[in-house]
């Protein structure tokens, strides 16, 4: 009979974490009642949540290999590595197919940077409703923030002694244009954005506009935007609600080909999928195009491979895209916001993505915006709102 073999995951973290909880024996002894304790706790990027450990556990796992398969001896008792098995730390060498080992490869192909990895798994939100939670913890509004938080630091650092005063330049169109972008909250959903407006910010944001080939297999696209090492990882798809000849549902943006491709079949109620993917932002919900930008991890990993400012760059690669976009909105004269706040997990399942060969990391969104504002937006400098409406 053959013996059994095993493997610890290849990229794992352990951390030490304190935890409170409340116990009446402490109370009734004249304590607080809260009491901290210690617990050893593992992560890892192919799975969803932290697992806690005991000290068996924790001592068999710095003990085992993770890159050749060992024996279960006696320094391994099988009940520590039925626990962990089952909780997906370790493998067994008859359980090739299994989803995690699967995982486990296509991370190590994708070449992540094991502490960028995990803290992109853990981070991801799903079924949450951001709003809900501000309001209950009295964080709505700047007052309550103020209020719950005491006052944030400094807007800005102080000059120094040697400060050399700046002259301010006159303003010219260029500028009244830059202050005109402010994020908008109320959108007019009784207007149809027409397909033309859209397509020439898609084309001016995200499309192709040169490309590069070396040898069959290697294309390097030029776009409006920066990118590290030229690779542009970031894709757009759309979520459609008013857009004058456009059925709504999901579409993917292909920046070659300047076209649009439906995904994931027809959505039955798109404005409960809008304010699911931006975590309950009602005001955001109500956009009329959704762009929710979704980088392909592959594709700048493979140039900076297990590199710790790889995933620095792919969050800047969506920044630029989403301010693109936000410039371009304000000079067609329509609302735009960008917000983190969302529901990675929800969208990942909607579009079937891998959540560590792509995922959403931020939603824009555009429309017309409305004559009424019922919902605040920042614009201290009335550039966008005059006093009254």
């Amino acid at each position: 009979m053959p013996v059994p073999r095993f493997r610890r995951c290849q990229q794992l973290m352990i951390e030490l974490r304190t935890v409170e909880h409340y116990a009446v024996a402490d109370l009734l002894a004249g304590g607080t009642s809260v009491v901290s304790s210690t617990q050893w706790v593992a992560v890892a990027p192919h799975l969803d949540a932290a697992v806690v450990l005991d000290e068996d556990m924790l001592l068999a796992l710095g003990r085992m290999p993770a890159e050749q398969w060992t024996e279960d001896g006696p320094q391994f008792s099988r009940g520590v590595i039925a626990r962990l098995c089952q909780a997906g730390l370790v493998f067994g060498d008859g359980d090739e197919d299994h989803a995690w080992q699967e995982a486990e490869r296509a991370l190590s192909a994708t070449s992540w940077w094991t502490p960028a990895a995990v803290m992109h798994r853990l981070a991801r939100w799903q079924n949450q409703d951001s709003v809900t939670a501000l309001r209950e913890a009295g964080l709505e509004t700047a007052a309550g923030l103020c209020r719950q938080l005491g006052p944030p630091p400094p807007a800005c650092a102080e000059p120094g002694e040697r400060a050399i005063d700046l002259v301010v330049p006159d303003e010219v169109p260029f500028d009244a244009w830059l202050k005109q972008r402010a994020t908008c909250r109320n959108f007019d959903r009784t207007r149809l954005l027409d397909l033309a407006t859209l397509s020439q910010l898609l084309w001016r944001v995200f499309a192709s506009h040169g490309e590069q080939r070396e040898g069959d297999d290697a294309i390097f696209l030029k776009k409006n935007v920066p990118s590290a090492g030229g690779l542009h990882p970031t894709e757009a798809f759309l979520l459609v609600q008013s857009v004058l000849g456009l059925e709504p549902g999901l579409y993917r943006y292909h920046p070659i080909d300047h076209s649009l491709s439906p995904v994931a079949g027809p959505v039955d109620d798109p404005a409960a999928l809008a304010r699911r993917f931006v975590a309950g932002q009602q005001w955001f919900a109500d956009a009329h195009v959704q762009v929710v930008l979704a980088p392909r991890f592959a594709r700048t990993f493979w140039k900076y491979r297990q590199h710790p400012k790889a995933y620095r760059a792919v969050i800047l690669d969506v920044g630029h895209a989403s301010q693109l976009l936000l410039s371009c909105a304000t000079e067609a004269r329509l609302g735009a916001f960008v917000t983190a706040a969302i529901n990675e997990q929800d969208i990942e399942q909607v579009l079937e993505l891998d959540p560590m060969q792509q995922s959403p990391m931020a939603i824009c969104g555009i429309g017309w915006r409305s004559e009424l504002m019922t919902t605040s937006e920042f614009d201290p400098g009335r550039q966008v709102w005059q006093p009254g409406t």
